[in-house]
């Protein structure tokens, strides 16, 4: 499954590219380098990133649901012990 970015986020991925390689690197990166750039490694990084943050989602989400019984656990059969011993007896 490709990775696609939004058209906005794409852009100030390209200018962050830009800046990077005019502050970082020897010689500057022209637009369409830079978005080659994003390109590749939105398909040969991007899907590991991407298979991370899901391992970490289903950890987090399987950590809420073990804990869901504590959060959301009645006594059953409670009746008694709440209504004290005013009940009637039979003789």
């Amino acid at each position: 499954m490709p990775i696609e970015l939004p058209k906005e986020a794409r852009q100030q991925a390209i200018a962050s590219i830009e800046r990077y390689f005019r502050e970082h690197m020897d010689e500057p990166i022209g637009n369409v380098a830079a978005g080659g750039l994003l390109n590749f490694f939105l398909q040969e990084v991007g899907p590991s990133v991407y298979n991370r943050a899901v391992a970490d989602a289903q950890e987090r989400l399987l950590a809420r649901v073990q804990e869901l019984d504590i959060e959301v656990h009645e006594d059953e059969f409670g009746y008694w012990k709440t209504a004290g011993c005013g009940g009637r007896r039979s003789t």
